[in-house]
């Protein structure tokens, strides 16, 4: 997992001036290279906050399914540093606007980096969910597939989240989409554990319980599942200029990135 975060940074030092120019031609070279570190400062921040919070995915799945409760405690804790990367980057964001007063790209990355840490840091909260959960089942008894539903749904969950995070590294709008479209069979994977779960409960009412422990942490599964789209919006957004919010992938292929559907 540490080697996996520090190829990202390293990705990331290296793309800096290759991702610049993907930015609109409007974009403002500034002669103040305290301003460009900044800038710099707050995208290496977001990464470094963005692999915490894959780790709190990772690690709350595994004590739910291991019956870990040190792990889950430890992912409780460690909520709270996810809490601090969302305070000391939003700050800086704050400092940066008051002082330097940026403008085309420039804005644009500062609310971009604004509104990524917002759902990085509520992707933490979900993965405390489960971590919490994970704790109270700890010392309940297993179900024969081991939570298999949401070891495959969680497996797909957190690798959205890790491109949407790489696509952020290398601000990359095409692998953004790409990541963006994940969404659409998480939400399908979900619908199908719901399903399952009201027919284990119609079947059997000694399965309620437990069933309802599922549906739960599919839903935060689900969540993050959505908050890893929104990260792609934003890249979208900080490359190209265009607010995609409550726009459709296709109409995104068309009229932003210029594709055929």
């Amino acid at each position: 997992m540490a080697l996996r975060f520090r190829r990202r940074e390293a990705r990331h030092l290296w793309d800096i001036e290759h991702s610049r120019n993907a930015l609109e031609p409007s974009h403002t070279h500034h002669i103040s290279r305290q301003y460009n570190a900044e800038l710099e400062e707050i995208r290496s921040r977001v990464l470094q906050m963005g692999g915490l919070v894959e780790q709190q995915i990772e690690q709350a799945l595994a004590a739910l399914v291991k019956a870990d409760t040190a792990l889950g405690e430890a992912v409780i804790m460690g909520d709270a540093k996810v809490n601090e990367f969302d305070v000391a980057i939003d700050d800086a964001c704050q400092h940066i606007i008051a002082r330097r007063q940026p403008a085309a790209s420039d804005l644009r990355l500062v609310m971009a980096v604004i509104k990524t840490i917002t759902d990085l840091e509520r992707i933490g909260d979900e993965a405390e969910k489960i971590a919490r959960m994970a704790v109270r089942l700890a010392n309940e008894e297993r179900p024969k597939n081991n939570y298999a539903e949401l070891q495959t749904l969680g497996n797909h969950v957190r690798a959205m989240v890790h491109d949407a995070l790489d696509a952020f590294a290398r601000m990359d709008p095409q692998d953004a989409l790409a990541t963006a479209r994940e969404d659409r069979r998480i939400d399908q994977q979900y619908e199908s554990v719901i399903r399952q779960m009201i027919t284990f409960m119609m079947e059997d009412p000694r399965t309620i319980s437990r069933a309802l422990d599922v549906i739960w942490a599919a839903r935060a599964l689900e969540r993050i599942g959505d908050h890893a789209r929104n990260i792609c919006e934003y890249i979208i957004y900080l490359v190209k200029g265009k607010d995609v919010r409550h726009t459709s992938l296709e109409q995104i292929e068309k009229e932003i990135l210029g594709r055929r559907t």
